[in-house]
């Protein structure tokens, strides 16, 4: 089930992308990325690395901001016709398809206040628990799981925020020294 679910969104992402690449308007290009990027914040979920998830998600969030107050200075065109009716038409189906995703991601969780190893034997949370301070030494054990036995994970999710970063300012100080040159 979830393997055919994760083929449909992929086969969306594609989708996005090619119109991302191939539309000639600058903000419809930047949705279309910004719809691949939630798509793939899905996928994460469904596939059970939340943290991923949410770090995709702040990344995306950020960069679909910056990106469209840019695309809005540079070249504001105002829509006319049927485009309003099919833009708010796929708008409300892409919030309805994350609506369902999330619901579904949402039921999969376990109960409220249920440790994850009595529904798990061999979940990696028990072994945190028993073994963290043996294995690590350290005496911290939210510690020892962010820094020895998800170190990689960590460290990606570290450099991807530090990169959205770094771009994000590049941005805002590229648009700030040509406000000044005016």
């Amino acid at each position: 089930m979830i393997e055919g679910v994760i083929t449909l969104l992929l086969v969306f992402m594609i989708i996005g992308s090619i119109i991302a690449l191939e539309i000639r308007d600058l903000l419809s290009a930047i949705i279309a990325v910004g719809v691949v990027g939630y798509f793939l914040c899905v996928i994460a979920l469904l596939i059970g690395a939340p943290d991923i998830a949410i770090t995709q998600l702040v990344v995306e969030v950020l960069s679909l901001i910056i990106l469209i107050r840019v695309a809005i200075r540079r070249d504001l065109k105002t829509v006319y016709g049927n485009r309003e009716l099919f833009g708010l038409v796929l708008t409300l189906l892409s919030i309805l398809i994350l609506f369902i995703f999330g619901m579904e991601a949402l039921e999969k969780l376990p109960p409220f206040g249920t440790p994850s190893f009595t529904l798990n034997p061999d979940s990696p949370s028990l072994r945190y628990l028993t073994k963290g301070l043996k294995e690590t030494g350290a005496a911290n054990i939210v510690s020892s799981v962010i820094l020895d036995y998800r170190a990689y994970d960590t460290f990606g999710e570290a450099t991807v925020l530090f990169t959205a970063i770094i771009g994000a300012l590049a941005i805002l100080r590229i648009y700030a020294r040509k406000r000044r040159e005016k």
